[in-house]
C-alpha cells in the first residue's frame, strides 16, 4: 500500500434508534457503542434482531430515527449522505458487482465519482486487485458472470477500498459462497486488515465466524440490545448470560481454536521441487531430505501435488502421473481449526501453508496441532481450578475477619 494509504477512524453510535411508521416498536433501540480506530467488530446475533439495519445506519442507507453518529468526531447524521457514502467502504453479500460493467470498471466507480484522475484510477485498480489476490492481468477486463462466488467477493471488498475509506462497512459478505471458499476469504480479510487496519464493522449470524474475524464482538438481543461487548476470549470465557452461552454454544475450549493464527505456529519444513524436475533429481532429494514424501510445486512456486518413493515407481517414474493432488492448503492467517480441519480432510496428518498468490511457505502438521490443543484444554481447566478456589479463599478471609 501506498504511504498515503488512509488508516480507520473511531464510531460513536450515541443512542441510536430506528422506528418504522406502523411499527409498535423500535428495530433498533436506543443503542450506543464506542469502536475504536482501526479495530474490526463484529455484530452477531438472531435474525431480525436488528444487526444489519444497526450497520446500515452508520452510513445511512438506513436513516436513523433518533441519536448520533459520529465518524472521528464529526457527526455524520448532519452530512450530505452521498458523500458520506462515497467515503465509507460497504460490501453485501451478493457482493453487488454491476454485471454490464467489468472488473476495473466496478473498481473504479467511487474514485471515478469523486474525480480522481484516469492515471490514479488506473494504478489504483491494479494495486487493489494484487491486493485481494487477483492477477491485474488476468481479471482486469472480465465481466462479473465470468468469475466465481468467491472471485466476486474478493471484486467488491477491491471496489468498497478503492477509494481508500477510514470504514469498511460489511454485511454477511461470504454468507453466500461455499465453506472452503468462505475460509479463504475470511482469511484474506484478516490478512488485509493486517496492512491496512481500516475500521471494520462487520455483520454476522455466524459466532465462529465472529470468534474467527472480531478483535471484539457484540452480541446483540432483539432490536439490537447489547447483550455483550467485549473481546472473543472474554466472550468464551466469561460469557455474561445464559443468551450470550447461547450463542458461545458447547465446546468453548475447542472455539478457541480460532483464536490462534497459523502464523503463531512453527512452521515445518518440507523438501519440494518444481514441474519440470528431472525424475532422478526428485528420487535424490527424497533420499537426501530423509523423509518418504516431497512436494511438487509450480512455476510460481504454489503446491500442486504431494509425491512419495512408492508413488513414482508404480508410475513408472512418470512424475506427471505419480503423486496425489494438493487438495487443500492454508494461509499463515488461518485459525487452528481451519489448519485442523485441513489435515483431517487430507487424511495424510499434515497441510501445506501458504502466503500472497498462494506461494508455499511450509508445512504444519498433526503433531504440532495437537500440542497447541492440549495447551489450551490445559489452560482453561487450570483457569477453572482457581474460579473454584476464589470463593473458597473469600469465605474463609470472612471467618477470619467474624
Amino acid at each position: 500500500m501506498p504511504e498515503t494509504s488512509t488508516t480507520g477512524a473511531a464510531i460513536e453510535l450515541e443512542n441510536i434508534t430506528k422506528h418504522y411508521p406502523g411499527s409498535p416498536r423500535p428495530v433498533v433501540d436506543n443503542v450506543t457503542m464506542e469502536i475504536k480506530a482501526g479495530e474490526t467488530v463484529v455484530l452477531v446475533g438472531p435474525s431480525g434482531c436488528g444487526k444489519s439495519t444497526t450497520l446500515r445506519m452508520i452510513n445511512r442507507l438506513t436513516e436513523p430515527t433518533g441519536g448520533r453518529i459520529r465518524i472521528d468526531g464529526e457527526d455524520v447524521t448532519g452530512m450530505d449522505p452521498v458523500g458520506l457514502r462515497r467515503k465509507t467502504g460497504y460490501a453485501i453479500q451478493s457482493c453487488g458487482l454491476f454485471p454490464h460493467l467489468t472488473v476495473a470498471q466496478n473498481i473504479a466507480l467511487v474514485p471515478r465519482m469523486t474525480g480522481w484522475p484516469k492515471h490514479r484510477i488506473r494504478e489504483r485498480v491494479e494495486e487493489m486487485l494484487d491486493l485481494v489476490g487477483l492477477d491485474p492481468g488476468e481479471f482486469h477486463d472480465r465481466y462479473p458472470r465470468r468469475l466465481s462466488g468467491g472471485q466476486q467477493q474478493r471484486v467488491g471488498v477491491a471496489r468498497a477500498l478503492a477509494a481508500d475509506p477510514p470504514v469498511l462497512l460489511m454485511d454477511e459478505p461470504f454468507g453466500a459462497v461455499d465453506p472452503v471458499t468462505r475460509d479463504h476469504l475470511q482469511d484474506e480479510l484478516i490478512r488485509l486488515q493486517h496492512e491496512l487496519r481500516k475500521t471494520i464493522v462487520f455483520v454476522t449470524h455466524d459466532f465462529d465466524e465472529a470468534i474467527k474475524l472480531g478483535d471484539r464482538i457484540a452480541v446483540l438481543r432483539e432490536r439490537s440490545h447489547i447483550a455483550q461487548f467485549d473481546t472473543p476470549e472474554a466472550i468464551l470465557t466469561h460469557p455474561a448470560d445464559d443468551f450470550v452461552s447461547g450463542f458461545v454454544g458447547a465446546g468453548a475450549a475447542l472455539k478457541r481454536l480460532n483464536l490462534t493464527r497459523v502464523r503463531d505456529l512453527r512452521l515445518r519444513d518440507c523438501p519440494t521441487v518444481t514441474i519440470g524436475t528431472p525424475l532422478q533429481e526428485i528420487l535424490g532429494r527424497l533420499r537426501g531430505s530423509g523423509t518418504n514424501e516431497i512436494l511438487l510445486l509450480d512455476r510460481l512456486r504454489r503446491p500442486r501435488k504431494w509425491l512419495r518413493r512408492g508413488d513414482l515407481m508404480r508410475a513408472g517414474g512418470s512424475v506427471a502421473r505419480a503423486g496425489t493432488p494438493v487438495h487443500a492448503t492454508v494461509t499463515r492467517d488461518a485459525t487452528l481449526r481451519d489448519a485442523l480441519e485441513a489435515v483431517l480432510t487430507d487424511g495424510a496428518c499434515r497441510v501445506a501453508v501458504t502466503g500472497r498468490h498462494g506461494v508455499y511457505e511450509g508445512v504444519v502438521d498433526m503433531e504440532t496441532l495437537m500440542n497447541r490443543v492440549h495447551e489450551l484444554l490445559d489452560a482453561d481447566r487450570q483457569e477453572a481450578l482457581e474460579h473454584q478456589r476464589e470463593p473458597a479463599e473469600t469465605r474463609a478471609e470472612g471467618e477470619l475477619t467474624a
